[in-house]
């Protein structure tokens, strides 16, 4: 039996006769995951020398545009063009014209891979063209649904297509300064992100776990706690633009972190331990706390690296808060029991356990090489977990036949 799907210009066609092209998060987790185990162990690769890097501005800077711009923009493709439709009500992108966004956000991988060999304006072209058209199928999809909310993450994925652009301007040596700021803007950014829909569907995933479970514990959440949460994440983004590094921005990230702290501490963290796919969860959420802390710390003048929290807010929370959305998303959406399958627990462990030694790599000078090789290893492993386990599922029809 097919469904209809609409196309990028808003025509109906048949739904796809293949499962894998049924619904975004279905390819955009799968191969989003798949680059980020490979990325990591190409670029510990390229760090300890056995790989040459890309002529493309600086290896940091190539290194920190791939994870943002290649792995977490595919997995919030995967999230918001899978839960967009779902909110509104609205059709879901599906088929070929699915097929050709994944191909496009494919293409800006292989340009980016391949920079100093392409020019760099065709490089800037192809990467820079997948995050305006995800913005612009979200945005298809929420307009004139009266859900007023959902405009603002369609503005931050607007603003993370920016950002992506102010980088490539400095490889294109239209601008001096904007790869840095425009970097550093695109992990505030996410991180706002993640404050956002982890204030969604964390306490929402907690207490649907606990009723099923029979756990007599309330989740409290206060709407204006929401509110200045999100708020203190947006202008976390704001003054690290325009004064970044100093008491400025330590304050409100500070601001920030007790914001979301105080936030999570009314979701009952301590009842969740029994239930994986709701823990890692809480678990993602807490790294955003410790990754504010630790920036709030480095900005006012505490003897901590820079990296500390850098680290913590992109290994630990968007990796950790990756894998808690995939592995639970992947199995609601096609059909089948919120039970984490066997061998996945060990892809959390590992996320976190990578996250950590990074972050810790920046306290200790002596073997922080050692521990950036292991915590590399560690976070690629966990996402090579992901593979592993859930390629049979994401490529499957859903278990109860139902379309999608």
């Amino acid at each position: 039996m097919h469904s209809d799907a609409p196309t990028l210009t808003g025509i109906v066609e048949p739904a796809p006769t293949h499962p894998f092209w049924g619904r975004a998060f279905r390819p955009f987790f799968l191969l989003g995951c798949a680059y980020a185990s490979a990325f990591v162990l190409v670029w510990t690769a390229m760090w300890r020398g056995a790989l040459p890097f890309p002529a493309w501005l600086t290896p940091p800077w190539w290194h920190a545009h791939e994870m943002l711009f290649g792995f977490v923009a595919a997995a919030i493709a995967g999230f918001l063009l899978t839960a967009s439709p779902v909110w509104t009500g609205r059709p879901a992108l599906a088929g070929k014209p699915l097929a050709a966004l994944v191909a496009l956000w494919a293409a800006g991988r292989v340009a980016m891979l391949a920079a100093g060999i392409l020019p760099p304006a065709l490089v800037a072209l192809v990467d820079g063209a997948f995050l305006p058209a995800v913005a612009l199928v979200v945005t298809r999809t929420v307009w004139r649904t009266g859900q007023v909310r959902n405009y603002g993450v369609v503005v931050l994925v607007a603003l993370l297509a920016a950002s992506n652009l102010a980088v490539h301007a400095q490889a294109l040596d239209l601008t001096d300064l904007t790869a840095g700021r425009g970097l550093r803007c695109a992990l505030d950014l996410v991180t706002a992100l993640v404050v956002v829909i982890g204030g969604r569907i964390t306490p929402a995933f907690t207490a649907n776990a606990f009723l099923r479970a029979g756990i007599e514990a309330e989740v409290r959440g206060w709407r204006w706690l929401d509110r200045l949460a999100v708020a203190t994440a947006v202008l976390v983004v704001i003054v690290d633009l325009v004064a970044p590094r100093t008491a400025a921005s330590g304050v409100v990230a500070g601001a920030a972190a007790l914001a979301v702290g105080v936030r999570l501490a009314g979701w009952r963290t301590l009842r969740t331990w029994g239930d994986p796919l709701v823990w890692s969860l809480h678990a993602g959420m807490a790294w955003v706390v410790v990754g504010y802390l630790l920036v709030a710390a480095g900005d006012l003048g505490a003897a901590i690296a820079p990296s500390a929290g850098l680290h913590a807010l992109t290994a630990g929370a968007m990796g950790a808060m990756i894998m808690a959305v995939v592995t639970r998303v992947s199995l609601g959406h096609t059909g089948r029991p919120l039970v984490l399958p066997r061998g996945a627990t060990a892809g959390y462990g590992l996320v976190h356990a990578g996250a950590l030694l990074r972050v810790c790599s920046a306290a200790h000078t002596g073997i922080a090489g050692a521990l950036l090789v292991a915590g590399g290893l560690a976070w690629a492993a966990a996402f090579a977990v992901f593979v592993v386990v859930y390629a049979p599922i994401l490529v499957s029809a859903r278990a109860d036949g139902k379309p999608g």
